[in-house]
């Protein structure tokens, strides 16, 4: 649970930062010209320039590999998603074709391993009513993993990336199983802001038997030595881990207005049967 001073910080930021003009894009969406990349969204179109009334010339599918040719300096705001144009070229039935896409269309991270292709990226913005502060509306980024095996999609797993402001690092990696029973890989997906009061977001998955399963995600903010809200996961193979578990850890400090510092902490257990998970 998050504490009340955490909660109304990130509100004040979602409230004010919705009131000015973007006319940059989000770090994630920053892809490096001559550099190949992927596709996250189904059907992606592809323009003749770079601009949603520009003439279609194509439509891509998920995990359809392109490369980056030139960042093209028109900026597209949809939702929380700020993204460049992108003109690319990839190949299609034997030929070389060229166009525009749009960055917030292609994977912010892929990996591949036993055959199976993991693709991360941000699908949409919603607007969602914060229950713990006065039913506030907040917009909330929607991010995904998928797993595709042979260009057919097998599985897709939802979570919240947070504002915009969150959405300027990413990192998306495959680690250990952690000793979890029957997990065949873990995927980890970050997303993060640059300065102190942003939001960071840690979202496990882990990948058994062609099923993809989120974990309880980890939100880290903090701003100096004012305050600090931190989130982690202890799994089996940690110094402090426990066999068929995993262990939620919370801690949070808050200066006073006489520089006195007041932390609280809490954990919770969950318990995992080689199929799913629950609280203890």
């Amino acid at each position: 649970m998050k504490s009340l001073f955490t909660i109304l910080f990130l509100s004040l930021i979602q409230i004010f930062s919705a009131q000015e003009e973007y006319t940059y894009a989000n770090g994630i969406f920053q892809f490096e010209e001559n550099k190949t990349q992927k596709i996250f969204t189904d059907w992606t179109r592809v323009r003749q320039a770079p601009n949603v009334n520009a003439p279609m010339l194509d439509s891509l599918h998920t995990n359809q590999q392109i490369m980056i040719l030139k960042k093209d300096e028109t900026v597209l705001k949809l939702g929380e998603r700020i993204a460049n144009w992108y003109k690319v070229s990839y190949q299609k039935d034997a030929q070389v074709l060229e166009g525009y896409i749009w960055g917030g269309n292609l994977c912010i991270g892929y990996r591949n391993k036993n055959g199976y292709d993991f693709l991360f990226g941000v699908t949409k913005t919603i607007n969602r009513k914060d229950k713990e502060f006065n039913n506030i509306t907040v917009q909330q980024n929607i991010a995904a993993i998928k797993v595709m095996e042979g260009g057919v999609l097998i599985d897709e797993v939802s979570f919240n990336t947070g504002s915009e402001e969150s959405l300027n690092f990413a990192m998306f990696t495959i680690e250990s199983n952690h000793k979890l029973q029957n997990v065949d890989l873990t995927l980890k997906a970050t997303v993060s802001g640059e300065a102190c009061g942003i939001a960071s977001y840690d979202q496990y998955v882990l990948f058994r038997n062609k099923k993809l399963m989120a974990l309880p995600q980890l939100m880290n903010v903090g701003d100096a030595d004012v305050f600090y809200h931190s989130e982690e996961l202890i799994f089996p193979n940690d110094k402090k881990g426990i066999p068929n578990s995993f262990i939620f850890k919370m801690e949070e400090m808050v200066k006073d207005d006489h520089d006195r510092e007041k932390k609280k902490s809490s954990s919770r257990i969950y318990l995992w049967d080689g199929n799913t998970f629950k609280l203890k």
